[in-house]
């Protein structure tokens, strides 16, 4: 089987259910060119036997895109990954860590660390199937393994299969007790496990996950793995990405919130008079003015006429001249202020 080679992943969007469809990787893309964009995951069953062009559709303009999947059937595995490379995704990652009951009783997911031969062969199967990348996106372990163990050994049978580029969940989850929600924050976070792993396996790509809030701590990060993997951080307060380029990557621009809203307009119009629901949309753009003056007037406006009967891009624009109104309030008071000063 081939090795996987490719650029390391500097700064990626992590995939999370009901977040990272389509209209918010289009969002994510107006303010960073580079970060890697991840679907939600996606099970080989809904791909093979649902409405596979609605799962997959994505906008030319969210190239690098990866297409997550949740399975443990190497054949359908195949199959789905097939189906992801002739889609024109531009990697496809397997999800070893998700800890949800559903994702259990399917054999996918974290429990799938308690299998890492089965990974492996799936992995080693994927890869001798497509020319994209194959990846593979993990917890450090589950319950009671070990994680110096469990982790190092999921990886090292991956890498033997080809796989060179990890994205790891620097937590155990524990699938009896907690709930999905209670695995994001209660296990205890290990960074130095997954500096370790990196140090130990310097050929590897090795991409850190969980907990990272700030582009700050991803560059404290970056001083130890090769790529940092933002979630809840970047979809609650998107605006972050606005300096992700300049940041991380060392050139580009920084995109404030209002540019981005200007760049995601065009998208929110195609898709209008595609029939999609404003809604649909408007919902992931909620945070993009965290901590901004007129953050609060513009939630309220996307939140409470979004969903009217027919909304358009007015209501957008108005959530927009309420922000910069403020701001402007804000600016003139900071100037008047100056002057008497």
């Amino acid at each position: 089987m081939k090795v996987q080679q490719f650029q390391a992943h500097r700064l990626a969007i992590a995939p999370m259910m009901d977040w990272t469809d389509r209209h918010c990787r289009s969002l994510h893309r107006t303010l960073t060119s580079q970060a890697m964009l991840y679907t939600e995951m996606l099970t080989t069953g809904a791909i093979l036997y649902g409405d596979r062009k609605r799962l997959l559709a994505f906008d030319a303009a969210e190239h690098p895109v990866a297409l997550q999947l949740g399975g443990s059937d190497a054949a359908d595995l195949v199959t789905a990954a097939k189906i992801g490379e002739a889609e024109g995704y531009d990697e496809i990652n397997l999800n070893v860590g998700c800890p949800s009951d559903r994702v259990q009783s399917g054999r996918f997911g974290a429990c799938l660390m308690r299998e890492p031969e089965l990974v492996a062969d799936c992995m080693a199967a994927m890869g001798a199937a497509v020319k994209v990348p194959v990846t593979v996106k993990c917890r450090i372990g589950v319950d009671d393994q070990d994680p110096e163990e469990s982790l190092f050994r999921l990886v090292d049978l991956c890498a033997r299969s080809g796989v060179s580029h990890f994205v790891v969940h620097a937590r155990k989850a524990l699938l009896k007790g907690l709930s999905p929600k209670e695995n994001r924050d209660v296990p205890p976070l290990n960074y130095p496990l997954v500096y370790r792993l990196k140090a130990e396996r310097p050929d590897l790509t090795i991409v850190i996950n969980g907990g990272i809030g700030t582009l700050e701590e991803a560059q404290m990060h970056l001083a130890h793995v090769d790529g940092v993997m933002l979630g809840r951080a970047a979809y609650h307060t998107p605006g972050l990405l606005g300096a992700v380029d300049m940041r991380l990557f060392g050139h580009g621009e920084v995109i404030a919130p209002a540019e981005a809203v200007l760049r995601y307009r065009p998208y929110i119009a195609r898709e209008l008079a595609a029939g999609t629901h404003l809604a649909a949309m408007t919902r992931h753009m909620l945070g993009l003015f965290h901590a901004l003056p007129g953050a609060r007037a513009w939630r309220r406006i996307l939140t409470v006429d979004s969903v009217k009967p027919g909304a358009g891009l007015e209501v957008l624009d108005a959530a927009l001249a309420a922000v910069s109104g403020l701001q402007n309030q804000r600016l003139a008071r900071g100037l008047e202020a100056g002057e008497a000063a």
